[in-house]
This record gives structure tokens, C-alpha cells and sequence, in this order.
């Protein structure tokens, strides 16, 4: 009994699938094709999820550069205060300072007493 040689009664240059008769060859083809759209699948998840990561990066930059410029000026607030503190204690009003400091202190522990009973 004689094998079909290749190409054999299929027209010149269109082997198709008809190159490889009883070999497995669609078989092959079909795998590689259920593979291919498995990888397809994959790589539309990871891109879409790279691209939710991305507006997520530039949400939270955003976020971290308007805290950047809150404490900034919290800074310069300070720096003003800071200032006017040591304004004040250089002048004869040192016993006054103190005075507003431990106020200040005192006003500072009944808050956080307070809110640390509730």
C-alpha cells in the first residue's frame, strides 16, 4: 500500500493543512490556537491592570504633592511662630512667655485626656 507523497493531489504552492495528512497536524493547530488566545486573554489582563496601576501612581502623586505643599506652609506657619516665640522671649516679657507656654501645654493634655476617655 502506497502513502500519499507530500503535496500530492493538491494543487502547486496551496499545501493548507493538506501537507502533513494523518499526522496530528490540526491537532497541532488547534492547540497552538486555544494557546494563543489563552496568551491573548492573559496579556489584555496584565495591560488593562498596568493601565489601572498607572492612574493609580498618578492619583496618589497627585495626593503626595498637595500634601507636599500643606506641609510646606504648615512649615513657614511654624517658622513665623517659632519667631515670634523667641521675639518675645528676648524682650522683658519672659515671665509672660512661660506663662502662655505652660498654658499652652496644659490646654494641650486636657484635649488629648480627653480624648483618649471616649
Amino acid at each position: 500500500m502506497r502513502r500519499a507523497g507530500l503535496g500530492e493531489g493538491v494543487p502547486p504552492g496551496n499545501y493548507g493543512n493538506y501537507a502533513y495528512p494523518n499526522s496530528g497536524y490540526s491537532a497541532c493547530e488547534e492547540e497552538n490556537e486555544r494557546l494563543t488566545e489563552s496568551l491573548r486573554n492573559k496579556v489584555t489582563a496584565i495591560k488593562s491592570l498596568s493601565i489601572e496601576i498607572g492612574h493609580e501612581v498618578k492619583h496618589q502623586n497627585k495626593l503626595l504633592a498637595e500634601m507636599d505643599s500643606q506641609f510646606d506652609s504648615t512649615t513657614g506657619f511654624l517658622g513665623k511662630t517659632m519667631g515670634k516665640l523667641k521675639i518675645l522671649s528676648r524682650g522683658s516679657q519672659t515671665k509672660l512667655l512661660c506663662y502662655m507656654m505652660l498654658f499652652s501645654l496644659f490646654v494641650f493634655f486636657v484635649i488629648y485626656w480627653i480624648i483618649k476617655l471616649r
